[in-house]
């Protein structure tokens, strides 16, 4: 696959604060990535660098080989949809739509009524009438019509129902299926789109702690639960992310290439093997202690 982003130790500062420190990563073309992380971790920092709305203090950005920076050849492939968009007062839905079709060269008209319609969107509408999901919903009309060869998604659905995000979610699949391209998905909602992600990028204070293929990362962690004794016996040696007991039982959160025997070992061993969820590994990872340093993945 050809790579279509290069980021190489690029940092953000503001003053003595460092929002992104030395972080390095790339990009392939066709490729659904999850860019994860806390607020104020450094995401959407990365993104507006990515899009040309911020500098970076140092480290080198390079987009479809080029630098993004007043560069229309490298912004017209890019769409970016962030949950604070904003549109001019007078602006309907139509309004957002034709100046989306003039920017986009990959804009496709009539898959953008077909959403409208699905999203139950009025065209006539004034932006800054509409409901809090409905302004996602434009975003992600827009998203998924532009078409654009880089699209990101930066807590795109905030104020929609179950039923209209899992809507975003199989059309985000189904369009991707048949026009793909390199998407970009930041959320909190990790359970809800991790069956999507191809790829994890996780951010914890500027730094990136997780690079890696999500079938990789999927089964990477474990909770084991049983008598202290054997439990303590068993994670010698390994990462552990989380560890607490009660009473004589103990319970602890593992992360390491464990392969199928040391699985039947545990579980000989009389002890509750459980595979922890994305979500459930990023709250471990970032959670503030110490333990997420020594599992760098990179």
């Amino acid at each position: 696959m050809s790579t279509i982003v290069e980021v190489k130790k690029l940092v953000k500062s503001y003053g003595k604060v460092m929002a992104v420190g030395e972080v390095s990563f790339s990009l392939e073309a066709n490729k659904i990535y999850g860019l994860l992380g806390r607020n104020g971790a450094g995401k959407t920092t990365i993104m507006h660098i990515l899009t040309a709305q911020l500098f970076a203090t140092s480290g080198e950005v390079k987009v479809f080989g080029e630098d993004p920076y007043e560069n229309q050849h490298v912004l017209s492939q890019i769409c970016f949809i962030k949950e604070s968009q904003r549109y001019p007062d007078n602006f309907t839905v139509a309004d957002v739509m034709e100046i989306s079709a003039s920017f986009f060269p990959n804009w496709d008209r009539e898959y953008a009524l077909s959403l409208i319609e699905q999203f139950r969107l009025p065209l006539d509408r004034r932006m800054k009438k509409l409901s809090r999901g409905m302004m996602s919903s434009v975003g992600i009309v827009v998203g998924l019509a532009s078409r654009a060869p880089l699209t990101i998604f930066d807590e795109p659905y905030l104020g929609l129902d179950a039923v209209a995000r899992s809507l975003f979610y199989d059309s985000l699949i189904e369009d991707y299926a048949v026009y793909p391209r390199t998407i970009i998905l930041s959320t909190h909602l990790i359970d809800e789109v991790s069956r999507i992600l191809e790829h994890v990028m996780l951010i914890d204070d500027g730094k990136m702690i997780i690079n890696e293929d999500a079938d990789a990362l999927r089964g990477r962690a474990f909770s084991i639960v049983g008598p202290e004794a054997v439990v303590k016996t068993f994670t010698a040696g390994k990462k552990i992310l989380h560890q607490e007991s009660l009473g004589g039982l103990s319970s602890a959160v593992i992360m390491e290439q464990t392969e199928i025997a040391g699985m039947k070992q545990a579980e000989a061993l009389g002890l509750e093997v459980t595979a922890i969820s994305l979500q459930q590994l990023v709250v471990y990872l970032t959670n503030g202690k110490s333990a997420k340093k020594a599992v760098t993945v990179i």
